[in-house]
């Protein structure tokens, strides 16, 4: 037990934060040794703490139910118990901001599935088989912090999962102009339809912030570090519609794509499924064995059969096929409590152990 590496949950009461401890359960390489939540939890076991609010579809860990919650805002404290914490805090965004590189300050690297530091310049949004090089920023992040190995690392949001893989996959084919439309499950807004039963037989074509993060996110993905910064990529340009759909689990997009070189179905096809990264490569305890497949079914990818591909961690895309306006049209689906929150962020921190970044205290 004492090989592995001691981690904290910050938020760890809420919806990612059970996510979270969900999947750490019986992990190769982290333990989770600390839960740490706001002041009204603090004190109070995390089986006490959570109560009848516990979302997840398996059981409490065991080994977390005991824990005695911490007070996420004794930094210090909290910091002292572990080599590196998960944050899911709910804060308001400068609060965040502020929290996690407080954390990182104390020496303590901080892998945020949090939106507040995702346009940092000197903080990597990582999806580790698209970007894993953005963690060479962090040496200049740790100068600006005055640190030695506390750094705050972040995931992209989770409605460009489904897509933008894809349109990396593609990228020798010069995708320039993108259209997506996300229909996003409610538990990305941590909810049940027991605590939103106005969700239910409903759509609300409005989700705050989410449209800016989906068009906008994918090209700091696909940027370049210039001068100890991340410079975001000018194209592909995106325009996104999100909307909210009564579903529990899964971000579904419809996508339309125009290529400056026109590939073949068959092309898109096999770019996709060989499409892999360093997760693959080195393989992650977390990673998806094929991280994209294509489904040659009419009516698929959905929800209700393909959400949990991979674990949740896989992408499933669908319905490739030309179109009249753009080149190619396509539906992509992805988890987004998994893929697009707490195990992106989990994938986030194996790669950053098995690149050095994290390690014992």
């Amino acid at each position: 037990m004492s090989e592995k590496l001691r981690v904290g949950i910050l938020g760890a009461t809420g919806m990612v934060g059970q996510r979270f401890i969900s999947l750490l359960e019986n992990h190769p390489w982290f333990e989770v040794v600390t839960v740490a939540a706001s002041a009204r939890s603090a004190g109070k076991t995390y089986e006490e703490a959570v109560g009848g609010r516990w979302k997840m579809d398996t059981p409490m860990p065991e080994a977390v139910k005991k824990l005695v919650v911490m007070n996420v805002s004794e930094v210090e404290k909290v910091a002292s118990t572990v080599d590196f914490v998960f944050s899911a805090v709910d804060m308001s965004k400068e609060e965040i901001k502020a929290i996690e590189e407080e954390y990182a300050k104390t020496e303590t690297p901080v892998v945020s599935n949090n939106s507040a530091h995702r346009w940092t310049p000197d903080v990597p949004m990582v999806v580790p088989e698209i970007n894993p090089q953005h963690f060479e920023v962090i040496k200049y992040q740790k100068e600006r912090l005055g640190t030695k190995r506390g750094f705050v690392a972040v995931k992209p949001n989770c409605s460009i999962q489904s897509y933008a893989p894809v349109l990396t996959a593609w990228k020798e084919f010069e995708p320039y102009e993108v259209v997506a439309t996300t229909y996003q499950a409610i538990s990305g807004a941590g909810k049940t339809f027991k605590d939103w039963p106005e969700m239910v037989e409903n759509i609300i074509p409005y989700i705050g912030g989410e449209e800016e993060k989906s068009e906008m996110e994918p090209l700091r993905l696909w940027g370049e570090i210039k001068d100890g910064v991340i410079v975001p990529a000018k194209e592909p340009v995106i325009t996104c519609q999100c909307v909210r759909v009564p579903v529990l689990n899964g971000h579904t997009a419809a996508v339309f794509v125009k290529f400056r070189k026109k590939p073949t179905k068959e092309q898109l096809i096999e770019k996709m499924v060989n499409f892999k990264g360093v997760p693959q490569e080195l393989d992650l305890p977390s990673a998806p064995k094929q991280f994209i497949r294509y489904m040659e079914e009419d009516d698929r990818p959905q929800v209700k059969a393909d959400v949990d591909y991979e674990n949740g961690m896989g992408i499933s895309v669908g319905r490739l096929r030309e179109d009249k306006v753009y080149d190619y049209k396509f539906i992509g689906l992805s988890h987004n409590t998994v893929r697009g929150a707490a195990g992106g962020a989990v994938l986030c921190a194996e790669t950053l152990k098995a690149q050095g970044y994290i390690t014992k205290k």
